[in-house]
């Protein structure tokens, strides 16, 4: 069965340690426990029972206490399975970092991990060429290495003109 812990914002972490434990030291019949991703002050507690869930985390500090209505995993699945975004983003790209500590460095891309959700970059700046793995919400394309007269799949132009050097005349 499914239960939805209530615990103080930001907790979510500790709270998953200390109901561990717990569960541990006790031999209570809890399976898992989840912290979705995106959903602060809440952490899922899969338990044989009721009063498996609740012993192990009753009198918590953070615990605020159990929804009392049971979920069904198909109510929570969203949060719990990761998704794969299709970014695109070929190898050759030249990007820009948006996140992290190379923010606003450009870098080509030379491999790409769909599953993990990461690339390999190499940046332009460096006088020696180092891979770096960064996460592909952390960049944007700039620039597409293509051939001449290929065109984008998507139909989106990627270099399109973004009309702030209007023709006068």
């Amino acid at each position: 069965m499914i239960f939805i812990v209530k615990v103080t914002t930001n907790k979510e972490d500790k709270v998953i340690e200390m109901v561990s434990e717990r569960a541990i030291k006790k031999s209570l019949a809890v399976f898992s426990l989840v912290r979705p991703h995106g959903l602060k002050g809440y952490i899922i507690v899969e338990a044989a029972d009721r009063d498996s869930a609740e012993e192990c985390a009753f009198n918590l500090p953070y615990v605020k206490g159990i929804v009392k209505k049971t979920v069904e995993y198909e109510e929570i699945k969203n949060m719990l399975e990761p998704k794969i975004e299709d970014y695109n983003i070929e190898i050759g790209d030249i990007v820009e970092m948006i996140g992290q500590t190379f923010k606003g460095e450009k870098a080509k891309v030379t491999r790409i991990d769909k599953a993990k959700g990461e690339v390999v970059v190499s940046l332009l700046g460096a006088s020696v060429p180092i891979p770096v793995t960064v996460k592909m919400d952390n960049v944007k394309v700039i620039r597409r290495e293509k051939e001449e007269g290929e065109e984008d799949k998507t139909g989106d132009d990627i270099n399109e003109d973004d009309g702030d050097d209007l023709d006068e005349g």
